[in-house]
């Protein structure tokens, strides 16, 4: 299993993203992906979390309201809405599967892809 994270760009405060999370599965059933970003200088944050279906959807309270977390299962990918952007917000954005399959909100992770990389000036 391999995930793909893209979308990541230059925005200015206050502006809209939206990222995608390709899953590239040859087996197996949907899983939970989370959303994780890191800052310049700082660790890896986990911000969100989708279940398998999308019938549920975790947030950090710093995101609520701004980001949403949506999948296509036809088409293998999860999605990450961002606006209102914040130069807080700037970072690496990773997706990864949800490694524990049966908690919620999923805490641990695996099939890290590549991130993609969000700016956001001021």
């Amino acid at each position: 299993v391999q995930l793909q994270a893209s979308g990541g760009g230059l925005v200015q405060t206050g502006g809209s993203l939206r990222l995608s999370c390709v899953v590239f599965r040859s087996v197996g059933s949907p899983k939970a992906v989370g959303w994780f970003r890191q800052g310049p200088g700082k660790e890896r944050e986990f911000m969100s979390a989708i279940s398998w279906n999308g019938g549920r959807v975790y947030y950090i309270d710093s995101v609520k309201g701004r980001f949403t977390t949506s999948r296509d299962n036809a088409k293998n990918t999860v999605y990450l809405e961002m606006n209102n952007l914040q130069p807080d917000d700037a970072g690496v954005y990773y997706c990864a599967e949800d490694a524990r399959p049966g908690g919620w909100p999923p805490r641990e992770f695996n099939n890290w892809g590549e991130g993609t990389l969000v700016t956001v000036s001021s």
